[in-house]
């Protein structure tokens, strides 16, 4: 079978309390970075969906928060190769604030395994996802 290209427009969220940023762990569905990472919560945009509606979707399912407000930060592009597949993928960066909650993941069979809170003081770059560090490099490391 010939290798695919694909191309894919995600949205992440950025959200921080008391010097932790909420993260979610990669699982085996994860379609475009190795699994068991810890990424932002977010993804793809579906056809017809604005960026912000899907921040709101993929948030909820992801981590079982609710997005009270968002402003747009930055943009990256990356390219990875997993199962085949050659990505571009163009990820769109938001800081967010959300409703106070239990965080939980409410999607099953998607590409987040865990969702939780970590202390930015013990995050480093062999547990994040490029996304990951990107976004911690747009709030500044501790």
């Amino acid at each position: 079978m010939a290798e695919q290209a694909r191309s894919r427009i995600s949205a992440y969220g950025i959200a921080t309390m008391e010097n932790q940023l909420l993260l979610t762990q990669l699982s085996e569905a994860s379609p475009v970075f190795r699994p068991g990472l810890w990424h932002l919560p977010g993804g793809g945009i579906d056809p017809g969906e604005q960026p912000q509606e899907t921040l709101v979707r993929e948030l909820y399912e992801e981590t079982g928060l609710e997005v009270l407000d968002s402003h747009l930060v930055d943009a990256r592009s990356y390219a990875a190769h997993r199962l085949g597949v050659h990505w571009h993928l163009v990820g769109l960066f938001y800081r967010i604030d959300l409703k106070p909650g239990t965080v939980q993941v409410t999607e099953n069979n998607g590409s987040t395994a865990e969702v939780r809170w970590m202390p930015l003081a013990d995050l480093t770059d062999s547990v994040l996802s490029p996304a990951a560090i990107d976004g911690l490099s747009m709030i500044g490391r501790p």
